[in-house]
């Protein structure tokens, strides 16, 4: 996909900073592990999957949206691999330190995971 529509990207913009501002108050409403639940609401794939048939029709919109999907897939384990460190850092380390560690280690393993998978 060459370009993205303004209108996509507006959709994109709305749809993901309503699942922030939906997640923190689901937090401060019922405690930190619903929050966390919520948090993990896959926003930037639903906007980007909901906002293809802006941009792209018939046979393409089918083959990016199935690449889109897998793509999502393998996003997510990475999340939960990242969440795993992401709890074992933070104790050790403290919050500001463990988040730098958990921020590199997504990173990493995504970059990782690009360019294994695009062979």
């Amino acid at each position: 996909m060459a370009e993205i529509s303004i209108s996509a990207l507006v959709i994109r913009f709305l749809l993901g900073g309503t699942a922030v501002l939906g997640s923190t108050l689901i937090a401060k409403l019922l405690g930190e592990r619903a929050g966390g639940i919520f948090a993990a609401f896959p926003a930037v794939y639903l906007a980007a999957l909901l906002t293809a048939h802006l941009d792209l029709s018939g046979a393409e919109l089918i083959s990016h949206s199935i690449l889109l999907s897998k793509g999502a897939i393998i996003g997510m384990v990475i999340n939960i691999v990242v969440a795993i460190a992401t709890g074992y850092l933070l104790p050790r380390q403290g919050w500001k330190l463990g988040l730098i560690q958990a921020t590199v280690c997504w990173f990493v393993v995504s970059m990782v995971v690009a360019i294994v998978t695009s062979h």
